[in-house]
């Protein structure tokens, strides 16, 4: 599988944000139409194959507890002040808010940019391979550093070997691992510790999730709240779903609970049912959720999917390879026609859900 994605549309928004030795540079953003053919990132951003690899290190760092899809970015060089992240906590429907210091730097020759993250809690905004990569966030706290696997590749670099991070100060710093991180135009990931070494800007970006509330929405609600110099990122913007690295995994670990279910199938589903989770809440006919089950079907197929001792219908992790289950109970991989129509009693639902899968299938290979 190559690692072209769903965006037929692609804008790159450059912000340079110079604070001591530290700035920032650019967030690139993404919009999505199924059906036509995708375009080649610049960059890895979420979507990298495989599992993470990580140099292992002796020390223990928080497990994961769940997925949180970020929905909007926002910048602020002067950094977001505390009052403004209660302001944000406080809007309807918000349910996640996490502020991270960063900046740009530079690692061997090449200006990158870094955030400077809590590993047991910036961990859960990544994508699910990378998330629940124990020895990958370990390293993080024992202040290595961690790339994505397209700086790694593109720079030359190795797990364990020691590379001089240039900013205010320049630190060596050893590398204890590459995954995809997932958020938009972020090569590098460094403790807060190492941070606040390299003279990053404090509490630079601050990353929302607000299911149930749109997106455009909630990026203007931002503006409003941190001011006219902000740097607002809508993570959807276009008006096209983005199916996010955190997601694309998700479908592909989900599908494996029905041996032979193709990912698409759950993919085009999730699109029809929530965008993805942009709309998880209740519908008319009362499903629930980012793949919308009723609660009693939910009562028999729901799936304790992330091992935290509860099958949520509003948590992805769960939903999604509840789905899978619920199909392969239905006939697929063998009749989708039929798993589909189960999922929905409607011949436009099927069209429009194998439509997508088809579409997402011509999209991958």
């Amino acid at each position: 599988m190559t690692r072209s994605h769903l965006f037929t549309a692609l804008a790159v928004v450059a912000v340079l944000l110079l604070t001591g030795g530290a700035g920032w540079v650019a967030v690139r953003l993404g919009a999505v139409e199924t059906g036509t053919a995708a375009q080649e990132p610049p960059a890895d951003d979420g979507f990298g194959e495989g599992p993470p690899s990580a140099a292992p290190v002796q020390q223990t760092v928080a497990p994961l507890r769940r997925v949180v899809p970020p929905d909007v970015l926002a910048v602020v060089a002067a950094g977001v002040r505390p009052d403004q992240i209660a302001q944000i906590k406080r809007i309807k429907k918000v349910r996640d808010v996490i502020v991270v210091d960063g900046g740009a730097v530079r690692l061997q020759g090449r200006q990158v940019n870094v955030f400077a993250v809590d590993p047991s809690e910036f961990r859960s905004w990544t994508p699910p391979l990378t998330a629940r990569n124990q020895e990958l966030w370990t390293a993080l706290a024992a202040d290595r550093f961690v790339t994505s696997p397209a700086i790694a590749q593109s720079l030359g670099l190795q797990a364990g070997a020691q590379y001089p991070i240039v900013a205010r100060s320049s630190p060596a710093v050893t590398l204890g691992g590459t995954a995809a991180l997932g958020v938009p135009a972020v090569d590098v990931l460094v403790s807060k510790v190492t941070g606040e070494r390299l003279g990053l800007i404090p509490r630079v970006a601050v990353m929302v999730n607000a299911p149930g509330l749109k997106a455009a929405a909630l990026t203007e609600k931002l503006r409003d709240g941190l001011g006219s110099r902000a740097k607002v990122i809508n993570l959807h913007a276009g008006g096209a779903q983005r199916t996010s690295g955190n997601y694309l995994d998700l479908y592909k670990q989900g599908a494996t609970r029905c041996p032979g279910l193709s990912w698409t199938v759950l993919a085009a589903i999730g699109q029809v049912e929530s965008d993805h989770n942009r709309n998880p809440g209740v519908s008319s006919a009362g499903a629930m959720g980012p793949m919308q089950f009723m609660p009693a079907t939910w009562k028999s197929y729901g799936i304790d999917g992330d091992g935290d001792g509860k099958a949520d219908i509003m948590n992805p992790y769960d939903a999604i390879p509840s789905a899978a289950k619920y199909l392969c109970a239905a006939g697929a991989p063998g009749d989708l026609q039929k798993a589909v129509f189960a999922y929905n009693h409607a011949q436009w639902y099927v069209d429009k859900v194998l439509g997508l899968a088809a579409a997402y299938a011509r999209q991958f290979t």
